[in-house]
Formats: C-alpha cells, structure tokens, sequence
C-alpha cells in the first residue's frame, strides 16, 4: 500500500485520535481511573479496525503492531483529562468527536478492504465496521445503549462515506477527492442529524 500511505494513513490516524478522544471522554464522564480513560480511549480508536483487520486477513491487525494507535490513544486520554472542563461545555462532546471520527474510518476501511483485494460488497460492509465497531464496543463495556442501536442516523451514515469511496475506487477517480467527499458527507449528515434530531423511520407503531 506504498502508493497510498500520505493520504490514507493520514486519514487513519485522523480518524484514531478523534475516536480515541470521544472514548476517553466517555471514560472520564464515567470517572474511570487513568488506566480505564486509556483502555477505553485505545478500544474505541483500534476495535473496529482491528475486526476489520482480521476480517480480510491483515494480521497482526494495525491496531495492535503499529506504536503509532497507542501513542494516540495516551495523547487524547491526557488530552481529555486536562481540557475535560473546556471539552464538557460542548454540545454532546462523545457524539461529536464519534461522528468527527465516523467518516474518516468508513472511508479508510472500505479503501483497505479493496486493497486487500476484496469486492465492493465486502468494503461496503468492513467501511461500515471500521467506522461503529469501537463506538459499539465503548458503549457495551460503559454500560451505555450503542448508537447504532437508536433510531438516530449513524451507521447509516458511514455507509453513505463507504459507498462513496467505493464508488469512487471503481470509477478510478481522483482519491483524495473522493475520500474527502465521503468524509465531508458523512459528517455533515451525522451532525445536521444530531442538530435538528433526524432519525430513520420506525418499523410498526409503539407496542402498549
């Protein structure tokens, strides 16, 4: 992946730190200690990449070989400990760095996904695991409902990054453009849902 490294790892290692600090800021809402902060902000940068590493077969997964994703999880834990008073006057902290991290990560995981010479179904759907999969598993282990449980538009909106850049891929377009695209699209579709409280439509009406 020579050919790729300038602006695909910048991408990933982008879309590590803004999930590693929604992660030590969930972690330190919940006063963990400082090694929780760190676990927790270190599991919601690498899980989903690392299931999607192991998915199509890049072992050892990024995640747990490369010193780079630990570094970044220490740097945003620290981070979050010393701004938290600054950070907690956001609107929605957690969701905001989640969705900063989203589309970096759908975007990252489809493009490696066809690296590793797999089909447009398969990146489609490891985009979409790379982007949620540490969200998910932050929100298991903090006892919180996963968003990509809630009516709210979240994974949908991975997918609209994954797709494009698999479209993109296909049509052999130019792909910085294309992976800014997707990137730009997923997170302006995750925050305008979180601002004006767009959700997926309900399947059958509310059981009494």
């Amino acid at each position: 992946m020579s050919d790729d490294i300038p602006l695909f790892t910048l991408l990933d290692l982008v879309g590590t730190f803004a999930f590693a600090i929604s992660g030590a800021l969930a972690a330190r809402q919940k006063n963990l200690d400082l090694f929780g902060v760190i676990a927790i902000a270190w599991l919601v940068a690498c899980g989903g990449g690392i299931i999607r590493d192991l998915s199509i077969g890049a072992v050892p997964p990024a995640g747990l070989a490369d010193w780079r994703y630990l570094l970044l999880a220490l740097t945003a834990s620290i981070l979050a400990i010393v701004a938290y008073p600054v950070l907690r006057r956001l609107a929605h902290p957690v969701q905001m760095f989640d969705a900063l991290g989203l589309g970096f990560f759908a975007v990252f995981g489809a493009h490696k996904s066809l690296v590793f010479g797999h089909n447009a179904q398969v990146a489609i759907a490891l985009g979409v695991v790379s982007a949620v999969g540490g969200g998910v598993l932050r929100d298991v282990l903090l006892n919180r409902l996963p968003l990509i449980l809630r009516k709210e538009i979240y994974a949908s909106a991975a997918l609209l990054a994954a797709c494009v850049q698999v479209a993109g891929e296909s049509l052999g377009l130019p792909m910085a453009w294309v992976s800014w695209t997707g990137i730009t699209l997923c997170f302006s579709l995750r925050y305008l849902a979180m601002r004006r409280g767009w959700n997926l439509p309900r399947i059958g009406g509310t059981e009494r």
